[in-house]
């Protein structure tokens, strides 16, 4: 039988465990129970695993799941108002448009998880802790880490100290939320609605706040030195000296000819957000540095040998990209979907022998990143971030990996044969 992740690494947890068999009359009888129903009995299902299982849309609100493992459930358009979910496991689960209105969600771990929709005003997520044996355990701050928040609402919701680090929050509700202290490292929070939120010591660095009105984080005393605002995005496509596509057509002359004729490109940078999509392009040896290119559809494009060092690349559709020998030094990935992109060496003869050209991803963010099936042979990963990336059956062979953050990292049916690491391999 195939591993299943969402229940097979908490199957040494030590918690009682139920099958969906079980879990679905125990909502039944919670439904009882909620109507008011003879045979009813509200669900209280504390330190408990329920792993991989499903309450799709099953009412459960004022239920008790307390200290409860529920990584990779299927929790969608479920209702939780008023329920308790205190320091649970909701790792990689589908909450989608799921209802946490008043919601006792302190301590849990909401990590990678679907919230797209979701509803959680008034919720409670500030810090919270519970043991397994009755012992002191030190309070653990609610952890949203890369989970997917677009258009979820958290106005009024008390998350102090929260952590949305690489969380997409795009267009997300978060009028009069107290955000004291959270962390938002990363996080795309493009068009959010923050009246009256409170952000007093708040982590901002590197996030995207595009279409937010930023005057009430300004007032909470937040540096926003390294995140991306309307006021410096970059460089408009207006700006440009002539029409883009006729200086794509003079670089392409330009590579053609060998430098003979046309004349290379320069989108160093510019802010090409708003061309949404150069699927298929062909742009060799494009020079690019420090261009925001966040949630672009770049899918089968062709930039092999270009400098796009520093470039913010942050939710795009990369698949089937062709990257070949190019330089991405400092680039953000973050979330990206780069499946199947190719980022091998490209070779060429020098003093009659065959050299290569490796591709540069050294101190790149691809933390949340898509990258199964990518083809890495050689690439230089040095100083990168790759937390919780997913590699499956990519190709790694001879990359050098050393100095490299992997924390979470997947690398099943990866080939990593000749691929260099600061310790052992792992395991694939």
């Amino acid at each position: 039988m195939a591993p299943n992740p969402a229940t097979d690494d908490y199957a040494g947890s030590g918690l009682p465990r139920v099958s969906q068999a079980q879990l679905d009359e125990i909502a039944e009888m919670h439904k009882r129970f909620m109507e008011g129903r003879i045979g009813g009995r509200r669900a209280i299902l504390r330190k408990t695993n329920l792993s991989g299982l499903s309450l799709r849309e099953r009412d459960m609100r004022q239920a008790d799941f307390s200290g409860c493992i529920m990584a990779g459930m299927d929790l969608s358009a479920a209702n939780f108002r008023e329920a308790t979910l205190y320091a649970c496991d909701l790792s990689n689960a589908n909450l989608n448009k799921t209802v946490f209105v008043r919601a006792d969600l302190r301590g849990a771990r909401i990590e990678s998880a679907d919230l797209a929709g979701a509803n959680l005003d008034n919720a409670d997520l500030r810090a919270g802790a519970l043991s397994t044996d009755g012992s002191f355990v030190a309070s653990q701050n609610v952890n949203f880490r890369g989970a997917n928040l677009a258009g979820a609402k958290l106005s009024g919701s008390l998350a102090s100290s929260a952590d949305f680090s690489d969380a997409i929050m795009s267009k997300v509700n978060l009028t009069g939320a107290d955000l004291r202290n959270a962390r938002f490292e990363g996080a795309d929070l493009t068009e959010a609605e923050i009246k009256g939120a409170q952000f007093n010591g708040a982590n901002m660095k590197s996030a995207i706040l595009t279409g937010v009105q930023i005057d009430d984080i300004r007032r909470s005393g937040v540096d926003l030195t390294m995140t991306i605002t309307d006021e410096n995005v970059g460089k408009s496509l207006q700006n440009l000296e002539q029409p883009l596509a006729k200086m794509i057509k003079e670089h392409r002359n330009w590579v053609s000819t060998v430098g003979a004729e046309g004349k290379q490109l320069d989108l160093s940078g510019f802010d090409l957000r708003v061309l949404l999509s150069l699927a298929g392009e062909k742009l060799t040896a494009l020079k690019a540095v420090s261009a925001r290119w966040c949630g672009m559809d770049l899918t089968d494009i062709q930039l092999q040998s270009a400098v796009l060092d520093q470039s913010d690349f942050r939710s795009c559709f990369l698949r089937g990209g062709d990257f070949r020998a190019s330089s991405m030094r400092g680039a953000r990935f973050s979330h990206a979907d780069m499946r199947n992109a190719d980022f091998s060496p490209l070779f060429f003869e020098a003093g009659g022998q065959k050299q290569a050209s490796a591709c540069d991803l050294s101190d790149c963010n691809m933390r949340y990143a898509n990258c199964a099936g990518g083809k890495f042979k050689m690439v230089k990963f040095g100083g990168a971030d790759i937390c919780y990336a997913d590699f499956t059956n990519a190709d790694l062979t001879e990359a050098d990996l050393r100095g490299v953050k992997m924390d979470g990292t997947k690398f099943a049916g990866a080939n990593i044969t000749g691929a260099q690491f600061d310790g052992e391999p792992p395991a694939v």
